[in-house]
């Protein structure tokens, strides 16, 4: 491989990097041949896989696989655990070659309930379905324990080994064990508990086991009511201790589960008409074992229907799937010889639904900010036509200005107007007002003033008018300039409005009269775009109330001293930015920037209005 080539691999594989999410997976990491030579699992897909490739790997093995590193593919879950047990799927069903530590085969332990008389529950690493139904597995032990414990402590399955027979309980071939004297086991060896009520418990046991906790969740509340409107107090705790623990608890996993098996999953997500991203899953005795993502470009208007009919027979085949059942998510018209769809509404295949949907709404995520970073204008074009969308503008807001005041109890009152274009500072546009017409600290007026210079001028002119007006306030501000654009100028343009919460931050937008709150996530790239042009109107109307005040203060001072001119008192001010540094200063070094006659005229007025003082 050449440098140039190694170059063009690595670039190609940091920008895959720059756009993996912020959230738990697995990864795969692809040779020139497009094999899969490792398997990783992070709690943070972009800071653990980036962590290959933007840092100085010490270990020799590590970055011989960097070096091996074509290309990489990555599988979004919902959990840590989930990320752990997809890892371990993936990595029996190829092998990979790095993953050397993970070649021993070893399992997850799962939760097995016997097809015995009297069933047993317990944990295993052995998976044998003549024996009984098995749950999990379960990465997490302590997960494991907690849904053995609630268990036990609900239903009470017995925990001997002894083979149990209907004949022998009848003969009374069995004696109660130490576990029925301390109140862990009904007996039902010797007729203390009945047949139907165990397996009853057997069977609620099951549906925990399963994940469906909310009627067993409901039952139990609804026992704890009566007890407690019956006044059997100590009997409605003793559920209600019950009721918690169910609550609490999340026994399974959503990636895998030992009830599902050899069954595909797909679904689509639209972007803007144009292309669609169809994910599939395929699940292979309970565990994933494929996950990827496709582009599909619409050449005639297909529906999603269409789309996703033609994906499913494409990709199946590519994979030589033989499932009998295909999750989808909506009704097919179509249908596929020797297998079936179905569209589950709850439970562990609407879990494998959702996990489908919410990985292809990240590879679209994901391809939509790799082609930003090609094009930065892209960007800007989608937050503009997001805001359109959210305003109901008539047009995109190409020219956005922004107004903001800064005094001190009204003394060097000034505006300042920045001028976004394209999302991005026009900074040749901004412009600095000093407030001529106000007395005293009243911001109202003094915007209505600045908003009405600006516009009336750029009239006078033929300047193009602005798309759009964000106010740096409420309601208060947005109705100022509204009265000078419409009732006065008679001019139409929309006005916006950021108010801010009781800690003086951002919080909401607000648009029309009268102004409602505009439905915008502050997390939201839009939302940060917005304060952005308010923090840097803010910074550029506090900079000039800042420079005012400071010349004012340099000027008052040095006004009345002989010998000093306003080119002296300009290089003082460009040096030493404020009086009190000028008074710091020793008469040499003021000679240095003003000759040696003047430092001394300014040195001995300086130190002589100091003692007077």
């Amino acid at each position: 491989m050449t440098k140039e080539e190694n170059e063009r691999r690595l670039q190609h594989l940091k920008g895959i990097v720059a756009s993996l999410p912020d959230k738990p997976g697995s990864y795969q990491f692809y040779d020139q041949a497009h094999t899969i030579i490792y398997v990783g699992k992070a709690k943070s897909l972009r800071s653990r896989v980036s962590s290959y490739f933007h840092k100085e790997v010490d270990r020799f093995k590590t970055k011989v696989l960097v070096s091996k590193v074509w290309d990489i593919s990555y599988t979004v879950v919902n959990t840590e655990e989930d990320a752990l047990l997809l890892e371990n799927s993936l990595i029996k069903k190829y092998n990979p070659r790095y993953n050397v530590l993970l070649k021993d085969g070893k399992t997850y332990p799962s939760i097995c309930v016997t097809k015995e008389y009297l069933p047993r529950i317990f944990k295993t690493r052995t998976i044998n379905k003549k024996y009984g139904s098995y749950f999990g597995p379960y990465s997490h032990l302590a997960s494991m324990y907690a849904v053995l414990d609630l268990v036990n402590k609900l239903y009470k399955p017995r925990t001997c080994r002894q083979p149990i027979t209907r004949e022998g309980i009848e003969n009374g071939r069995y004696k109660p064990c130490l576990e029925y004297h301390i109140h862990n086991c009904d007996a039902p060896c010797i007729g203390k508990q009945s047949y139907e009520e165990y397996q009853a418990n057997m069977n609620q046991a099951r549906e925990i086991l399963k994940g469906n906790t909310r009627e067993i969740s409901k039952h139990l509340y609804e026992e704890m009511q009566q007890l407690a409107g019956e006044m059997r107090f100590e009997e409605a705790e003793a559920v209600k201790r019950k009721y918690l623990l169910v609550e609490n608890f999340c026994s399974k996993s959503e990636v895998v589960s030992h009830t599902i098996n050899d069954i595909d999953v797909f679904s689509i997500v639209d972007d803007d008409g144009k292309n669609a991203y169809i994910n599939y899953i395929h699940v292979a005795n309970g565990t994933i074992n494929q996950s990827f993502t496709y582009e599909y470009k619409r050449k005639l208007d297909e529906t999603d229907e269409e789309l996703l009919m033609y994906a499913i027979t494409e990709i199946r085949e590519r994979f030589h799937s033989t499932a009998k059942e295909i999750i989808v998510p909506f009704e097919m018209e179509w249908h596929i010889k020797d297998a079936s769809f179905f569209i589950p509404q709850r439970g562990d295949k609407k879990h494998l639904l959702d996990l489908s949907e919410m990985n292809g709404k990240q590879y679209k995520f994901d391809r939509m900010k790799q082609a930003e970073k090609l094009n930065p204008e892209q960007k800007q074009t989608r937050l503009m036509k997001e805001l359109q969308e959210k305003l109901g503008l008539s047009k995109m807001p190409y020219h956005i200005e922004c107004f903001d005041n800064s005094n001190i109890s009204g003394t060097d009152a000034v505006a300042g107007c920045v001028v976004f274009k394209g999302m991005k500072p026009s900074k040749k546009d901004y412009r600095k007002y000093n407030i001529k017409t106000v007395v005293g600290p009243d911001d109202y007026a003094s915007m209505q003033e600045v908003v009405y210079r600006r516009y009336h001028r750029m009239m006078e002119e033929g300047t193009p008018l602005p798309d759009l007006i964000i106010t740096d306030g409420g309601k208060g501000q947005m109705e100022v300039v509204r009265k000078v654009i419409q009732d006065e100028l008679q001019i139409e343009i929309p006005i916006a409005g950021l108010a801010k919460d009781n800690r003086h931050r951002t919080n909401e937008l607000l648009f029309g009269f009268p102004s409602q709150t505009i439905g915008i996530d502050i997390k939201s790239e839009l939302f940060k775009a917005l304060t952005q042009i308010q923090d840097e109107v803010h910074r550029y109307a506090i900079t000039f109330h800042r420079d005012k005040r400071s010349k004012h203060a340099l000027q008052s001072e040095l006004d009345d001293i002989k010998g000093i001119g306003p080119k002296t008192k300009e290089e003082l001010l460009k040096k030493y930015k404020t009086v009190k540094k000028i008074k710091e200063q020793s008469i040499d070094s003021l000679a240095e920037t003003i000759g040696k006659t003047k430092a001394e005229i300014l040195y001995k007025f300086l130190h002589e209005s100091l003692d007077i003082e």
